[in-house]
C-alpha cells in the first residue's frame, strides 16, 4: 500500500475514534443520565463527578490532539499541496502529538477504571451515608466482585456507568496511540519515498 493511502486509512479511522472519544467523555459528565450531578459539583456542593472525567482525557487527550493531526494527516494522503515528502514529514510530528493525547486519554481513562466513580455509599449498613469513592484504595480490585458495586447509593448503576465509558475509552485510545506510531513510520517511508500520489511537490 503507498503511504499516502495508508495515511488515508489512518486519518479516517482517527476521525471516527476521536469522536467517539470526546462523545464518552461528554456523556461521563451526566451519570444516571442527569444533569443534576454536574450542577451539584459545578456548584461546590462536594465532588459528585469523577475526576478523571473532568480531566477531560477523552476530549483533549483522544479527541482534540488526535483530530488534529487526522486532518494534516488527511491531507497529506491527498493528491493537493501537502501530498509531498515535506507534508508526510510535518505528519510525522502531528502523529507525535497524537499519541501524547493518546497517552493522556489512556492514563486517565487507566485511573478511572482503578479508582471507581464518585457515588453516596455507605461504609457499614449502619453507617451514614455519604459522598466519596469507595473503591479508591482496591487497586481495582472491585472491577472482579460485581457485589461490590451496591456500595454506591446513588447514581443509580454509576458503577456500570463509569465501568463502560472509561473502558470505551481506554480502547480508543490505545487503538489512536496504534495508529498514530503507525503514522510516524508510516510518515518516515513517504519522507524518504513519497507518497506514491502520481505527480509529486518535492
Amino acid at each position: 500500500m503507498c503511504t499516502g493511502k495508508c495515511s488515508k486509512v489512518i486519518a479516517i479511522s482517527l476521525y471516527v475514534l476521536a469522536g467517539v472519544s470526546i462523545i464518552c467523555n461528554i456523556i461521563a459528565f451526566f451519570p444516571d443520565w442527569s444533569t443534576k450531578y454536574a450542577k451539584l459539583d459545578r456548584e461546590e456542593n462536594g465532588a459528585r463527578i469523577t475526576d478523571e472525567v473532568k480531566y477531560m482525557g477523552g476530549v483533549i487527550g483522544g479527541g482534540i490532539m488526535c483530530l488534529i493531526p487526522a486532518i494534516h494527516i488527511h491531507l497529506t494522503s491527498s493528491n493537493g499541496c501537502c501530498a509531498n515528502r515535506c507534508g508526510m514529514f510535518l505528519s510525522i510530528g502531528f502523529a507525535a502529538a497524537g499519541v501524547v493525547g493518546a497517552l493522556y486519554s489512556l492514563a486517565t481513562s487507566a485511573l478511572g477504571l482503578s479508582n471507581g466513580p464518585v457515588c453516596l455509599f455507605t461504609e457499614t449498613p449502619t453507617s451514614v451515608p455519604g459522598w466519596g469513592r469507595p473503591f479508591l484504595n482496591n487497586n481495582g480490585s472491585y472491577l472482579g466482585n460485581s457485589d461490590l458495586w451496591t456500595k454506591c447509593i446513588e447514581p443509580e448503576g454509576v458503577v456500570e456507568f463509569n465501568l463502560g465509558l472509561f473502558a470505551t475509552l481506554l480502547v480508543v485510545a490505545s487503538l489512536e496511540l496504534v495508529l498514530c506510531g503507525i503514522q510516524i513510520v508510516n510518515g518516515l517511508f513517504g519522507c524518504i519515498c513519497g507518497t506514491c500520489g502520481g505527480r509529486e511537490v518535492r
